[in-house]
């Protein structure tokens, strides 16, 4: 009797199953691939398992994801906001060291390691100041020759001023225009349009060494920065000397970040930026209008997302990937523009490009990017030794650049902290040797060979570079005037090898 009642029950599951995979299978069934089904368990490296039913997702696994977008996009905000929060740092850096709007800053003594401001260098001295058009035009006058330019709030190519500009270097009036002015445009002026309200100027002066306190004076005189709507009663020009200053121009790497982010989106109008961008920072409560207060979850994985954020932008500026970065297949030196001075190549934007720059400099402009021969600069970059190592503060390297160096005008070393990115902290004023310095020396052969470390060579103090023990640092090269053995690269600067 009982093995008869567990066939009736056998027999039983078997049509109730039967009708149910008749019933299951739609008439109208489409033949579908695998690719397109989720299964109930699927196994993650970042975000573990997640689970599901019939492709529903439980309320566990929903949490995760939301939370992983939440990271996700605050760490692309860093990643893409960083012209933006760069751009606002540097102006409110000025600000806070009396640098009020309209004013400029000047660097008459040569900038040096107390003042915290991106890859900047101390052979030239620097001209900086704001130009804002939230409330009109702005007309900048120039009557000397300069190398400048003019970057908006996201860090865009505006305007090259003087040898490079439209001016040419004879000097000339500049009418700024920005985003939403509907006035006449009077004539006589170099006009210039921009989608952004908050900009910023750098100019060096062209003047030898022995000529640049005359240049300055000059400059002094001569130029001015003033409202259109104030051109029949412009004020005079007023100058701040900020040699030797302890200021600071540069973004911040924690949660800070985005409330310079939300600074900018909130000053500007909303079209200075593309949409993709304004979502993404929207996503994580970043919006034109709105204050931006994220709850204490959201902020935690904020603070998760500008910590991998910043990671990944040391990684792409320290140990690039990227084979085109580099200048030579047997040297270590690379750059921050394998592509344009917008970063765009063969209609790509090089996002790696981008990142790198920002995260490690200033300044954007066609001449630095593509120069030519004889003219402008070129900058080469590392922060390894000849084995590919990282440079140790420790140690001591040489590097020897080959004879003759091809420079029209001058070449100059720099070493940065790879902290902060701005000029390394040491007892030498200046983190840097050029060959304007009467106290570098060539070799009997022509080349040259600088030394690196905590203590001098013996007997050549004049070629050294001081570093710190413990600290980390990466060397900047620059040729300003370089020649054609640079472009088409005959001649290659050495590596930076340790000294045993």
């Amino acid at each position: 009797m009982k093995g008869k009642y567990i066939i009736l029950v056998a027999f039983a599951l078997f049509l109730t199953t039967s009708s149910f995979a008749q019933e299951s299978k739609p008439k109208y069934a489409a033949d579908v691939p695998s690719s397109l089904l989720t299964p109930d368990v699927v196994e993650t490296e970042l975000l573990g398992i997640l689970k599901f039913t019939d492709g529903l997702p439980d309320e566990e696994t929903v949490n995760k994801t939301y939370d992983f977008l939440t990271v996700s996009r605050g760490v692309q905000s860093f990643l893409d906001g960083l012209p933006a929060a760069s751009l606002y740092a540097m102006l409110e850096g000025l600000k806070e060291a009396g640098v009020e709007q309209g004013d400029v800053a000047t660097f008459e003594n040569l900038m040096d390691a107390r003042t915290l401001f991106l890859t900047a260098n101390s052979t030239t001295p620097y001209i900086v100041g704001e130009i804002d058009l939230k409330n009109g035009p702005v007309i900048l006058e120039i009557a000397q020759p300069v190398l400048g330019f003019v970057n908006d709030a996201f860090f865009r190519f505006v305007a090259d001023i003087g040898l490079t500009g439209k001016d040419k270097g004879a000097g000339g009036k500049y009418l700024f225009i920005g985003p939403d002015y509907t006035g006449e445009i009077p004539e006589g002026y170099i006009t210039v349009n921009s989608k952004t309200y908050r900009h910023w100027f750098l100019f060096r002066l062209v003047a030898k060494p022995n000529e640049q306190k005359q240049a300055m004076e000059l400059f002094r005189q001569t130029f001015n920065c003033y409202p259109l709507a104030e051109a029949k009663n412009k004020s005079k020009q007023i100058f701040v000397d900020l040699s030797g200053k302890q200021i600071n121009t540069i973004h911040a790497v924690d949660f800070e970040f985005y409330e310079e982010l939300n600074a900018t989106i909130q000053y500007e109008p909303a079209e200075a930026f593309n949409e993709e961008l304004l979502g993404t920072l929207a996503s994580i409560g970043i919006k034109k209008g709105e204050k931006f207060n994220p709850d204490k979850q959201t902020k935690s994985l904020l603070e998760d997302a500008v910590a991998i954020g910043n990671t990944a932008a040391r990684s792409i500026s320290f140990r690039p990937r990227n084979k085109e970065a580099y200048f030579y297949k047997d040297r270590q030196w690379y750059t921050s523009f394998s592509g344009e001075y917008d970063f765009i190549k063969n209609g790509e934007m090089v996002l790696n490009d981008r990142i790198m720059f920002h995260y490690m400099a200033t300044g954007i402009t066609p001449a630095m990017a593509t120069p030519k021969p004889g003219t402008g600069s070129v900058y080469a970059f590392t922060a390894h030794d000849s084995e590919a190592k990282y440079l140790d503060g420790s140690k001591t390297y040489s590097v020897t650049m080959p004879a003759p160096v091809p420079d029209k005008d001058f070449w100059s070393f720099m070493v940065y902290s790879t902290q902060h990115r701005s000029m390394l902290e040491t007892n030498q004023k200046f983190a840097g040797l050029d060959n304007l310095n009467p106290n570098v020396k060539p070799n009997k052969n022509g080349s040259y060979t600088i030394w690196f470390g905590p203590e001098a060579p013996k007997g050549q103090e004049g070629n050294w570079i001081q570093t710190i023990s413990g600290k980390g640092y990466c060397v900047l090269i620059r040729l300003y005037g370089p020649t054609e053995p640079w472009f088409n690269k005959t001649w290659k600067p050495g590596d930076l090898e340790i000294v045993k």
